[in-house]
């Protein structure tokens, strides 16, 4: 069953030998939306590839409050859990599905082995490196430059595109969280927001339209 998973999306990523050596050593799980994947201070020896739905990965400040780092979608990993796998650290980020989800867990230690033995996997981590960096420099432009509602239209449109739907559903408060502010502030821009026909509020559900 893996490797038929394996085939809607990554046989043009992996070479079929590798295809077969994730099949052979991979676990596969689904998850539902809101499940908690990985947690702070967790100790994490596995490699996630993402074949269906979104995670969502955050940072927790140290008053507690949680600031969102990105998103992972299908073909995407999470280089976090690389270091942190391999050098048995503590993970200093949480990993919460977004939606339901289908991932494959590898046990981290054949990362090494496959950087050697496969060009597509070498490739395929130094691309999630470089992705992975840049929404994080991304994040901290966001948070450094932009203003509260600047940011919260940019965070709508992100979430759109991962969703794949211009219809969110979600509460002020669940953005106010991602965001690091609090739900009156929200509640305030949503409404200006929908004032200037950006987009249409409704009852735990915001439709985007300009994006």
């Amino acid at each position: 069953m893996i490797r038929e998973k394996l085939e809607e999306y990554y046989n043009v990523v992996f070479e079929p030998e590798l295809l077969d050596e994730i099949a052979k050593v991979g676990t596969y799980k689904k998850v539902k939306e809101n499940d908690l994947l990985l947690d702070i201070g967790d100790t994490f020896h596995q490699i996630p590839l993402i074949l269906t739905g979104a995670i969502k990965i955050s940072r927790e400040t140290k008053k507690g409050e949680e600031i969102v780092l990105y998103f992972l979608e299908r073909g995407d990993t999470c280089t976090i859990t690389f270091g942190s796998g391999l050098q048995s650290h503590k993970s200093k980020v949480r990993g919460v599905a977004e939606k339901d989800s289908e991932l494959i867990f590898i046990p981290v230690e054949k990362l090494e082995e496959w950087m050697v033995k496969y060009a597509s996997w070498r490739s395929f981590v130094i691309d999630s490196y470089d992705i992975r960096l840049n929404e994080m420099l991304e994040a901290i432009d966001t948070l450094a430059f932009l203003k509260m509602d600047e940011r919260l239209f940019k965070y709508l449109v992100d979430k759109v595109q991962i969703m794949r739907s211009t219809e969110l559903t979600t509460t002020h408060q669940e953005i106010a969280v991602d965001l690091n502010t609090s739900r009156v502030v929200v509640s305030r821009l949503l409404k200006q927001l929908e004032n200037e026909g950006r987009i249409k509020l409704f009852r735990n559900k915001i439709e985007v339209l300009d994006f």
